[in-house]
């Protein structure tokens, strides 16, 4: 079955870097569009960045200039490299893969969340001040 494995995660200064792993297995990586999301305990999951196979992206404008998402397809593999890092990126980071559309195009509202199929565990991220 799928599965994603997220890595990559740990504690960091304000200001840091960090680059976060997802390994995907069980499915055809190419079909899906990918993404990253985060959540804090008591808040809602927000929707980081997004990519389609053909490696168009989306940013959520909380982290436009500091992160950068991409992806190895013959690896089936996705990042998230992580950089000025703040006190407020502190969450559970997922990566989630998306069918909506057929050739791994991302579907409407692709930081929504909703039309995600499969999601990983989690990696957590933590940066002080």
């Amino acid at each position: 079955q799928a599965q994603l494995v997220e890595s990559g995660g740990g504690s960091v200064q304000s200001g840091g870097s960090l680059r976060l792993s997802c390994a995907a297995s069980g499915y055809t990586y190419s079909s899906y569009c990918m993404g990253w999301f985060r959540q804090v305990p008591g808040k809602e999951r927000e929707g980081v960045a997004a990519i389609d196979d053909d490696g168009s992206t989306t940013y959520a404008d909380s982290v436009k200039g500091r992160f950068t998402i991409s992806q190895d397809n013959a690896k089936n593999t996705l990042y998230l490299q992580m950089n000025s890092l703040k006190p407020e990126d502190t969450a559970m980071y997922y990566c989630a893969a998306a069918s909506y559309y057929s050739g791994g195009y991302c579907p409407p509202g692709p930081l929504d969340g909703y039309e995600y199929n499969y999601w990983g565990q989690g990696t957590q991220v933590t940066v002080s001040s």
